[in-house]
């Protein structure tokens, strides 16, 4: 092997330092692919322009050189007379092969390896998992939206969400405690489609990493899973170019260099699912047995995403660089419905409108600084803003007849008080409802962040950060509601109800009489908070890998500002400083030891906290002083360990405990026809369980992963009250909704020929928890009133004015017959098991030189569907007690496959 160098001062100085503390040695051999010829005088480089450090091939190809330890690094080969060929390294690999082939002649190309800065995405047992390159386009670039979330749901640790669900559990915690970060910096809401999916386009991003264990205190504001994202960086010297066309969405990405320093990366999506949709309703007329599939005729606005990012950097100098990252999203979706129905028992038409919009962008500033060769200044500003709207009504104008079981029951009763229901069918009012929300929140944050080698293994690490969110929230809600009499007479008094005529308390009757009265709940706040942190960390690694460590410190504050509009006034609370240390151990056991390349294991414990987006609509009238108000807290102690085997293959096996505590949860407390939000700190978990994966990574003809979690998840809100007889879980120990026992996914890519690739990933879940439901009990009488001045007022029916109105005297208020359904929380009943099934087919075209590539697949989702959709509750009408034909599906996806084709094309 011949090493060549080129030497300028601090920039070499500072590779050659970066690289002895923190590097691996790593053997490559670069040869022929047809004639496995071994091509001497490969020309490998780290570093770009003059300054650099050059490697060359001796005469059996072969150059063993130094990479970053344990983190990834992308290689570009290349050899006179023969194509380009980029790839990615594993951290823990240290034997590859480099094959080329031949092709046009090739200027200058030389083997880049890029080294990625402290922080970014990498692969480390028992803190995180790392996924890159071709295993995060083939899992994420498939079906008819492209999602980062498609990748990551197929990591262990991850809860099965379903197609359209992009918020999935991490190690049993609560979906809403996944925090992304985007090149450090936080992003709020990073979903489209209320979290169907994630803003995330494959195109946009090289690398994705999901920390689920006890990461480093960089990082904070979530109890269960940080999902960090690295965007993807501008050619600094090619003009690059990727279109992608299928049947439901158009992706356009082109990059352009910046004199040799830098370059800028726009990027667009633009779905058009109208198609789809189409196709759905045709098929819905003819499959007229499959029950859920007969939603899709309500779809009057095809669901549609319309999105642009933005990514730039600029090196002024080999110390200098700054990076620039946008992006702005609107999404949404409409449904109309028209309906009329008529049989034996019920009569009426119903009429249904909705609209949902969603806009959302940011804009990222970083600058980044070397001030001496072993330290890294990282400055990170920016700021953003949601917009969501909702609107909507239904309409339901219902005659009903009365059934002789509710006449023989309740018919004399009734005629005592004067109530006569010879007529036979009554009007019913209660599936009248209206929403129109609009909830807009901003953002603003900005961090310092100091990563500095002291050598000998030891770095040292710390920075600050400030995070400002305001949420404006309005929501209106009209709906109506029922109540028991009985349960008002204790609640609210005897003179409210009194003058109703189901008011008998000596009737048994009486007892299951209701009211069904119009109720309306209307909030209207603007809150702030400044959310304020600070960290610190010291890692350490002996020369030879077989110890190291990290001990970190970070401190989180909360500071609320309240503005009730509803009492013009101001408030404010603050949070006691939540305190999160956290450690982590690595011990090297084995190293070339026979079929193992590498033996590791990981012991680490830590403390985390966050703050509950619930906090955003709080009101004044709560009552909370400081310090009441804490952020939800979890202490997350892991045990891993991880083998790397010859021909690429690792196995990696990790078990958890989690304490959560301080969780945050509302109850309500409904009186005088007004809600009270009532907010809770006392909530508590306990989840355990274990995951592993065993992977083989990319290979000429197959690769993929296997992965199992098991979690086990207990949850628990002592401040809930359950009403007697009501069947809510109360203040005991339950399942959360999100928790499944077992989770499996299996991942494969298969390559026959260079030309064709055969991919897909199979998975089973075990269910979530479901109410138990009992029988459809007999009918019962409910009396239509108004509440107004301290009483329930009695409704009628009005035929002119179509609408109720208060009962004159003489007049016969409405009195209705609905039938219900118990239902209770059972520790034992859960959903059917989860087979989600999808298949992608691509055919590539390659030109001579290697700059041009075509693909043209064909992706199935959802292919079990056909035979196999998991059932929920059978469903009834609450009406005439008649239980309906289909139920409801348990899982959030279409209950048909998902074709999709198309073609994408790079230079």
């Amino acid at each position: 092997m011949k090493r060549f160098g080129r030497r300028s001062g601090w920039v070499l100085f500072f590779i050659m330092l970066t690289l002895s503390l923190f590097g691996r040695e790593v053997d490559i051999t670069v040869e022929d692919a047809d004639l496995s010829i071994p091509l001497e005088g490969a020309v490998i480089r780290i570093g770009t322009g003059t300054e650099s450090v050059q490697y060359v091939c001796d005469e059996d190809g072969r150059a063993r050189i130094t990479l970053p330890d344990g983190r990834p690094a992308l290689i570009q080969a290349a050899y006179p007379g023969y194509e380009n060929r980029r790839l990615s390294i594993a951290p823990d690999v240290s034997v590859f092969t480099v094959q080329l082939k031949l092709g046009g002649i090739m200027e200058n190309r030389e083997l880049v390896l890029e080294a990625s800065r402290p922080g970014a995405s990498e692969t480390r047992s028992g803190r995180s998992v790392a996924i890159s390159g071709e295993e995060l386009t083939r899992t994420a670039e498939i079906g008819i939206i492209e999602d980062v979330m498609s990748s990551i749901k197929l990591l262990p640790g991850v809860g099965y969400a379903g197609m359209f669900n992009a918020m999935p559990s991490i190690r049993g915690g609560d979906p809403g405690d996944l925090m992304a970060v985007l090149d450090g910096f936080y992003i709020s809401n990073p979903y489209h489609w209320g979290g169907g999916i994630s803003i995330f386009d494959p195109k946009m991003i090289s690398s994705a990493q999901l920390s689920h264990g006890v990461f480093s205190t960089r990082y904070g504001h979530t109890i269960s899973g940080l999902l960090e994202i690295t965007s993807k960086k501008p050619n600094p010297t090619e003009t690059e170019v990727d279109l992608g066309l299928s049947t439901s969405t158009t992706n356009l990405n082109i990059s352009f260099p910046l004199w040799g320093k830098g370059g800028v990366l726009v990027m667009g999506r633009v779905t058009y699912w109208d198609p789809l949709v189409w196709a759905a309703k045709a098929l819905a007329t003819v499959w007229t047995s499959n029950e859920p599939l007969q939603a899709i005729h309500s779809v009057s606005t095809a669901p549609y995403i319309r999105s642009g990012a933005l990514s730039a950097n600029y090196r002024f100098t080999t110390d200098t660089e700054f990076a620039l990252n946008g992006f702005f999203g609107t999404d949404g979706v409409g449904a109309a419905y028209r309906n009329d129905y008529d049989d034996d028992e019920v009569k009426g038409d119903i009429d249904m409108d909705f609209d949902y919009h969603n806009y959302q962008g940011f804009g990222i500033g970083s600058f980044i600084w070397n001030p001496i060769p072993s330290m890294v200044l990282r400055t990170t500003a920016g700021a953003g803003f949601t917009e969501l709207m909702a609107k909507g009504a239904i309409k339901n104008d219902v005659t009903v007849a009365y059934n002789q079981e509710f006449l023989s029951t309740y018919g004399d009763t009734l005629r005592i008080r004067g109530i006569n229901l010879s007529g036979g069918t009554y009007h019913a009012p209660d599936i009248n409802a209206a929403i129109d929300s609009d909830n807009k929140f901003s953002h603003a944050q900005g961090r310092v962040d100091l990563d500095w080698d002291l050598g000998k293994g030891f770095l040292i690490a710390g920075g600050v950060q400030e995070l400002f969110t305001q949420w404006q929230e309005y929501e209106g809600i009209d709906v109506f509601i029922e109540q028991p009499i009985p349960l008002i007479v204790l609640t609210e008094g005897v003179e409210t109800v009194q003058n109703l005529a189901l008011f008998n308390p000596w009737d048994p009757a009486f007892q299951t009489a209701r009211v069904i009265h119009p109720f309306r709940y209307e909030m209207n706040v603007k809150n702030e908070a400044f959310m304020s942190s600070a960290y610190s960390l010291l890692e350490y690694k002996t020369p030879n890998q077989r110890f190291g460590g990290e001990l970190g410190f970070r401190v989180d504050h909360i500071y609320f500002i309240g503005n009730d509009t509803s009492l013009e006034s101001q408030y404010t609370l603050q949070t006691a400083p939540a305190l999160n240390p956290r450690l982590n151990v690595d011990f090297g056991i084995l190293n070339n030891y026979g079929p193992i390349d590498s033996l590791t294991a990981t012991v680490g414990t830590g403390l985390f906290s966050s703050i509950n987006d619930s906090i955003s609509f709080m009101e004044q009238r709560t009552g909370l002083n400081d310090f009441d108000m804490k952020p939800n807290r979890s202490w997350t102690s892991v045990l891993g360990t991880k083998i790397d085997f010859g021909w690429g293959i690792s196995f990696n096996i990790e078990g958890y405990y989690k304490y959560v505590f301080d969780r945050a949860y509302i109850t309500t407390n409904m009186k005088e026809n007004t809600t009270d939000l009532v907010f809770n700190f006392d909530g508590e978990g306990r989840v355990w369980g274990f995951d592993f994966q065993l992977m083989k990574l990319q290979s000429r003809y197959w690769d993929g992963w296997i992965s199992y979690t098991f979690t086990h998840a207990r949850y628990r809100e002592p401040s809930r009250v359950a009403a007697e007889g009501s069947g809510d879980v109360g203040d005991n120990w339950y399942w959360p909704s999100f928790h499944r026992f077992h989770n499996f996914n299996l991942v494969f890519n298969f390559k026959p020929i260079k030309q064709l690739s055969i991919s897909g990933r199979f998975g089973f879940a075990s269910g979530n928890p479901v109410n138990k439901v009992g029988e459809v009990i007999a009918p019962y009488p409910v009396e239509v009133v108004e509440y107004r001045d301290g009483k329930y007022i009695e409704k009628r029916w009005d035929e002119d004015s179509q609408s109720f109105v208060e009962v004159k005297n003489g007049e016969q208020p409405t009195i209705i017959q609905k039938f219900r359904r118990e239902s209770w929380y059972d520790d034992n009943e859960r959903s059917p098991w989860a087979l989600p099934l999808d298949i992608k087919i691509s055919f590539y075209i390659f030109d001579r030189k290697g700059r041009v590539q075509t693909e043209i697949y064909l992706a199935t989702e959802n292919l079990l569907s056909l035979v196999y959709t998991p059932q929920g509750n059978v469903t009834f009408n609450d009406y005439t007690g008649r239980v309906d034909a289909g139920a409801n599906v348990a899982s959030y996806g279409l209950p048909i496959p998902m074709v999709s084709f198309g073609f994408k094309w790079s230079y």
